[in-house]
């Protein structure tokens, strides 16, 4: 199914069910973002950036 079909698709919802699609898609947003945060961090990508927060923090530069 393309962009355009469910653009389409979409605007033929209630407004019932197009909060319904809205949770749902939220929802699915931050579980595809939480796994992507997860495979960063067993990845390693996130190491570098997790040193610097650490020693700005041992250097009391957290707020």
């Amino acid at each position: 199914m393309s962009i355009q079909e469910l653009e389409t698709a979409i605007k033929k919802l209630s407004t019932k069910e197009l909060a319904s699609l809205t949770t749902w898609l939220i929802d699915y947003h931050e579980q595809i973002w939480d796994q992507q945060i997860e495979e960063d961090l067993d990845s390693g990508k996130l190491d570098q950036l997790l040193d610097e927060i650490d020693s700005e923090y041992a250097a009391g530069l957290a707020n």
